[in-house]
């Protein structure tokens, strides 16, 4: 994947995650507020490969 998409994957996993998260929290579901911090984590990852690829070029 490219620069491009990795960022965009980030966003909607950053996004998704939040919402899990909030959810779990207004519940009471601990279980679901760990998956939206997990998804949140995985989202800042791909934020964070994407920045490398930016920098360094999409072939790493």
């Amino acid at each position: 994947m490219g620069e491009f998409t990795d960022k965009a994957a980030a966003a909607g996993n950053k996004v998704a995650g939040s919402v899990k998260e909030a959810i779990g929290k207004g519940t009471d579901n601990e279980h679901l507020e760990a998956k939206g911090k997990a998804q949140q984590l995985k989202g800042t990852g791909q934020d964070v490969k994407g920045s490398v690829k930016g920098a360094l070029g999409d072939e790493i």
